[in-house]
This record gives C-alpha cells, structure tokens and sequence, in this order.
C-alpha cells in the first residue's frame, strides 16, 4: 500500500456484504455533505428492499477503510454482472469484450444504484483528506477486482474532486452532460426568476403554467413527515406506469419508498396532481368522472440541493409533466432558498425553462491494458463531442442577452 499521512500498520481495508455491517455509531465518524443519496438510510433502503442485492445484479461490496481510531473512509461498491441502472452507458464496451471472448461481467460499480446524480462518492473522517488516500483505495480495488475476476471498475458521478483524484491514480474520465438549474442572480420567487427570460420565453412558460388550470388540474407538495399511505400507494402506482409505458418493471419497488418516508421523511417532498372535473365544462379536458389523484412526482433536498428524481402520470395532460417536476422544484427552492435544483438526468426540454448545461464526469479502470487504452481515446474523442454539445446548448438558454 502506498504511503499516505495516515499509519500504515494501523490502516486497514475491508469490503463489507452489506450496509448493516457498518453500525450508525461508526457512520457518524463520517462527514456526510447532507447528501441524501449517501445517507446509511438510503443505501441501507436499497438493501433490505432487494434492489440493491445479489439477485438483482447489485450485489453491495462497499469498501471500509478503518485505523486505530475507528472509521476513515467509506465507499459504496458493487459487484454487477449487467449495466442497467447506471445511466453511465457502457454496453459497447461489454459488446467488444464479447467479441474478443472475454468476460466484461462481473464488473465493481461504486455508485448510489439507479440515481445519476453527482455528490461524494467517499466519505472521509473529519480531519482526513481524500488525496491520502486515493491510490490505497485504488490499488485495493484492482486487488479485489483480481480476485473476483472482474474485468473493471466505475466510479460514477463523483464530485470534481474525486474525479480528478482518481484520474492521476490511473483511471481514465468519461464525460456527460446534464442540465441544472442554479439561482446565479439571487431571484427571491419564481416570477423574478421568470423576469430574466427573454419576453417570448418568458410567454411561452407563463402559457404552460396556465394550461395546468385549464385542464382542471391542481398541484400540492407535500413534505415527507406529511405524506399518508394512500398518497405513497399513490405515487409508486403512477412510478410503474412510467416505466410500464417503456415496456419493463420499475427498478424500485414500494418496500424501498416506505422505509424512505420512514427513516428519512425530513430530506423528502412529493408533488401531488389532482383532478377536479367541474360542471358547467360542456367539454372536459380530462375523462375523469370525479375528483382523484393523477399524477406524481418525489424528490429529495439537503441544504443547498434539490433532486427530482421519479415521476408518473395516469393521465396525458399537456404540460403537466413540466408543472410537477420543474415549476413546482422551482418554486420549492425559492420556498426553502435553496440554490441548486438537479431535475435527472438526460431531457434537452429542460434548456427553454432555464436549466443549464453542466459537465459531469465518471472515472474507469478496465484490467484488460487493450481495452484500457481503446476506452482511453474513445473517452478523449467522447469529450470533444460532449463539450461542443454544452456550449450549443448554453445558446438556447432562455435568458435575456446581455
């Protein structure tokens, strides 16, 4: 093991089954950045629900890094022998493998499963730094991988940090692009924020939002402690039906949503449409005979943050989807002052509502030095396309040109 600031008689690396394995006691040594997606909770939610696990193909390895003092580190990992629920898309990659006889599956993940959103892949101790420990952690995963006959390692969505780190250790950084939206002038509600548009966008949005009471349609959030049972039951039935509309199941099952609303209700807020059909209509836009719920979307915050994560509808209403997952995220942050909204990935209809391009990065490591160096330059020529990419999509922004 390389040498770091920390002892090296002391420091050891272990690689844990599962998340009930690392006690609450020794998670608390950790700083957590208030991140929901890397709470014990959510990862724990995704064990005991069976959608992280061995049978689904996210069998959990999560690495532990512990010194005399106790906890140091921590990292989600996972042994995967598929590529779904990553949203880092690597089938090419497993289709060459194949190709020349080798085995890209098993492969280790270190991601939150199934949630394409960019936070701390590593959680430290207070008072220890992640560059002394990069190339430990690094060598330890190649080592395990070895053992397992793994062809690889992902670690997706780090922080720039990580990323960095992580590519000077020897993996190779892959580039996306997703669109944010981020409070960059102060706006204090959503109509000063609309004031920022040009006037035909700023029309165009003000139409959409109008046509939501058109169509007799109202919206609620809803904070976590708040949600019922019938409200949860609720969402996860419009949450099959996006995915049913695709054709395959839901990666998330209720059993997950619950234990959410019941170990962590405070970082979460659901989005409720209901239907209201009125009586002097001659024509109603919606055939519904009575009042009732149609559609859905959950989200999750921390203190700077928020994540819109999944949606559903019973109904095809025009513009709702952009009501319940944009406009009412909008004005929940400029509610809770929050600064950064991250919708989900991929969706270029968010860049006319005022959500920018961003980069975000993954890192990889193919044990196979052939491959290593194909997906090296694929990820070079990747890049020029992904940048071009974000810079024609900051011109279609909606904004007033200075």
């Amino acid at each position: 093991m390389p040498s770091t600031s920390l002892s090296e008689q002391s420091l050891s690396i272990e690689f844990l089954d599962s998340m009930e394995q690392l006690s609450v006691t020794e998670w608390q040594q950790l700083n957590h950045f208030d991140n929901p997606f890397m709470r014990r909770e959510f990862l724990l939610a995704l064990e005991q629900s069976g959608a992280a696990s061995a049978r689904g193909g996210w069998q959990p390895l999560h690495m532990v890094l512990r010194d005399e003092l106790g906890l140091v580190a921590f990292m989600p990992l996972y042994l995967k022998n598929h590529s779904y629920g990553e949203y880092v898309f690597d089938w090419s990659w497993a289709d060459a493998y194949d190709r020349y006889g080798l085995d890209y599956y098993p492969k280790l993940v270190s991601a939150i499963p199934y949630t394409p959103s960019q936070s701390n892949r590593v959680l430290v101790r207070n008072g220890i730094q992640l560059k002394d420990l990069n190339q430990s952690i690094f060598n330890a995963i190649k080592d395990k991988a070895e053992q397992l006959e793994a062809s690889s390692w992902h670690l997706l969505f780090p922080t720039e940090e990580e990323n960095q780190l992580f590519e000077t250790a020897g993996t190779i950084t892959r580039l996306n692009c997703q669109f944010h939206w981020f409070n960059t002038d102060g706006w204090q509600d959503f109509e000063q924020f609309l004031g920022s548009f040009s006037a035909r966008k700023r029309k165009s949005v003000r139409k959409e939002r109008q046509k939501i009471g058109q169509q007799n349609l109202s919206l609620t959030r809803i904070l976590g402690e708040d949600i019922t049972q019938e409200q949860l039951d609720h969402f996860y039935h419009c949450y099959h039906i996006t995915y049913m509309q695709r054709g395959r199941k839901g990666y998330l099952n209720k059993d997950f949503f619950q234990r959410l609303i019941k170990t962590m209700p405070e970082q979460i807020m659901l989005v409720m449409a209901d239907y209201q059909p009125t009586i002097d209509s001659e024509t109603q836009p919606i055939d519904l005979p009575e009042k009732q719920a149609v559609a859905a979307a959950l989200f999750f915050y921390d203190q700077k943050s928020l994540y819109g994560r999944y949606w559903g509808s019973r109904v095809e209403a025009d513009c709702l989807h952009f009501e319940a997952c944009y406009y009412q995220g909008l004005e929940f942050c400029f509610e809770k002052g929050l600064e950064h909204f991250d919708p989900g990935t991929q969706g270029e209809h968010k860049i006319s509502r005022g959500f920018r391009p961003i980069i975000t990065s993954s890192n990889h490591w193919l044990a196979e030095a052939g491959f290593q160096q194909a997906v090296e330059q694929f990820a070079l020529e990747e890049a020029e396309h992904t940048y071009s990419y974000a810079e024609q999509a900051e011109t279609l922004l909606p904004f007033k040109q200075e």
